[in-house]
C-alpha cells in the first residue's frame, strides 16, 4: 500500500482520530525540526552573549552594535565607558555591544 492509500482509507474509514493524527503528524514534525536546527541554537547563542554582556570588565575590548572598538575604562550597572582613542571616551548602554573580547584571553594563533 502507497502512502497515499493509507492516507486516503483513514480518511473515508470514519475514523476522525486517525485522520486528525495523520493531517497534524507532518505539522508536528516541522515544529521539531525548526526547534532542534532554528530556535534551539540561537537560544544557546543568545544566553552565551548575555553571559559575555554581564562579565564585561575593566580593560575589556569591545565591539558596539555601531562598529566602534575600544577599551573599557569603567563599568556600571547598564552601561560602559569606552575609550575609543587616547582621551576619547563614550558611554554605551551594556545592551548594545555587540562582542566582548578579554584582555585576559590568548590569541588564537598562539
Amino acid at each position: 500500500m502507497t502512502s497515499s492509500m493509507i492516507f486516503a482509507a483513514a480518511a473515508a474509514g470514519g475514523s476522525t482520530g486517525a485522520a486528525f493524527f495523520v493531517q497534524v503528524l507532518p505539522l508536528l514534525l516541522i515544529f521539531v525540526v525548526f526547534y532542534f536546527l532554528l530556535i534551539r541554537p540561537q537560544q544557546k547563542r543568545a544566553k552565551e552573549h548575555q553571559a559575555k554582556i554581564e562579565a564585561v570588565g575593566k580593560n575589556d575590548e569591545v565591539v558596539t552594535g555601531g562598529g566602534l572598538m575600544g577599551k573599557v575604562t569603567k563599568v556600571a550597572d547598564d552601561h560602559v565607558e569606552v575609550e575609543l582613542a587616547p582621551n576619547v571616551r563614550v558611554k554605551a548602554l551594556k545592551s548594545t555591544l555587540a562582542d566582548v573580547k578579554s584582555r585576559t584571553a590568548k590569541p588564537a594563533n598562539d
